[in-house]
């Protein structure tokens, strides 16, 4: 009777993909190797490698997540001696700049 409409399959971008899924993608590009031992934006970069498409240059981020963390952990030593020693107003200040760099660990990320 009607003819049928051939529905397009469309992939997702990359970006919006999942580990999952990139892993199933990576598996049928023969260049890639170690598929399962890679991350997400491991993947990614390197299906876009083997398809031949141009990252575009990320923009640098503050520090590293790891940089972010260790001075996360300074501070918090930090504060703990200051309410040790009573001193309130300074664990708050340290408080505040804690909860900074863990907002700059959510946005690196």
């Amino acid at each position: 009777m009607g003819a049928k409409k051939k529905k397009k399959i469309e992939e997702k971008p990359l970006d919006k993909m999942t580990a999952k899924e990139l892993r199933e993608v990576a598996r049928e590009i023969p260049e890639i190797t170690g598929v399962h031992g890679m991350n997400k934006a491991e993947l990614i970069s390197s299906i876009k490698k083997a398809r031949g498409i141009e990252e575009a240059p990320k923009k640098k981020a503050d520090a590293s997540v790891r940089e972010i963390k260790s001075k996360i952990k300074e501070l918090k030593a930090k504060r703990e001696a200051f309410l040790k020693a009573d001193n309130k107003k300074m664990a708050i200040i340290s408080r505040r700049r804690i909860s900074r760099l863990k907002k700059k660990t959510r946005k690196a990320a």
